[in-house]
């Protein structure tokens, strides 16, 4: 089995393919215009490519590392958050400036539905751990967007902080984490009634945030405070357990995009103006080392095949 990290290189056009063995990259391939978010499939053999300022949707073959495919629409203006259906079939992209959901077969890799939020600036995807629910996070409309994947209908819009974008179910099902950038601040909502159960100060400008694993922890990037808020998840303290942010681990300018090893063991941050990936070892929450890529990083996969 081959260990490679995927890392789009915004401001050049590219991404780069890292072999996690040497920690090099060993090979860089063209893409459409500012390559910003990824998702690989749940097959392992495609990636699919949000081009943000090129307006289309690239999807490149992981055995050639070779664009097949790119997929346009008169209504992706800036295309962005992806993600996929828990049995890979359906992708999930979030066209900020429209405002619109779009659903692609993955098998076809063509376009079967699009519908609006009728929200501000909708920006990211992020399913439910049971994949029944897509929570898209408004930036301008300082709100939640709730899908329901089964009818692939808008149910449900509610109220969060200022600047919504990162934005995670927790391995759990049972709590929202979301980070809102224009506040810096975490919220931790209850999926149930969506009442706002915890509100946290994190770090500044928080765009990402993703789960470990088995849900011990939450990190967020922080745009302009060049670091990682750490936040355990179930922090036991004077008899009481809650969301607390036990560290901020400094990174390279720009934290943006975070991915984590599939056994938890490390997390990987692209940080966009010092054009490098932060390895940060998840048992010491340090940053271990660094590795050169191309001009702001962003997006960032882990593939295994």
């Amino acid at each position: 089995m081959s260990n490679h990290l995927i890392v789009l290189n915004k401001d050049e056009d590219t991404l780069s393919i890292v072999d996690m063995e040497s920690k090099k990259v060993v090979q860089t391939v063209e893409t459409s215009h500012n390559p910003h978010e990824i998702v690989v499939s749940k097959d392992a053999k495609k990636t699919y490519i949000a081009c943000s300022l090129g307006n289309k949707l690239d999807v490149m073959d992981n055995d050639s590392f070779q664009i097949i495919k790119t997929i346009e629409h008169v209504d992706f203006k800036f295309p962005h958050g992806v993600e996929l259906t828990n049995d890979g079939k359906k992708l999930y992209l979030a066209s900020t400036f429209t405002s619109k959901i779009f659903l692609i077969d993955t098998e076809t890799d063509e376009i079967e539905n699009v519908f609006p939020t009728h929200q501000k600036h909708s920006h990211m995807i992020s399913f439910s751990p049971d994949g029944k629910t897509v929570y898209v996070p408004n930036i301008g409309s300082d709100n939640v967007t709730e899908i329901d994947v089964e009818s692939e209908s808008v149910v449900n819009h509610f109220p969060v902080g200022k600047g919504p974008e990162g934005l995670a179910v927790h391995p759990n099902g049972k709590h929202i984490y979301v980070a809102n950038q224009d506040e810096d601040t975490l919220f931790v909502i209850d999926r149930e009634n969506y009442e706002v159960l915890f509100k946290r100060k994190i770090g500044a400008c928080p765009v990402r945030l993703v789960f470990s694993p088995d849900g011990k922890y939450a990190l967020t990037a922080n745009r302009y405070s060049a670091d990682i808020s750490v936040i355990l998840t179930e922090q036991k303290i004077n008899g009481q357990v809650r969301p607390w942010e036990i560290k901020r681990i400094p990174v390279g300018i720009w934290a943006g995009g975070i991915v984590f090893r599939p056994d938890g063991k490390f997390a990987y941050v692209a940080n966009n103006k010092t054009n490098d990936i932060s390895i940060i070892d998840m048992e010491t929450l340090k940053e271990t080392e660094r590795i050169e890529v191309g001009i702001h990083p962003d997006g960032i996969a882990y593939l295994s095949k």
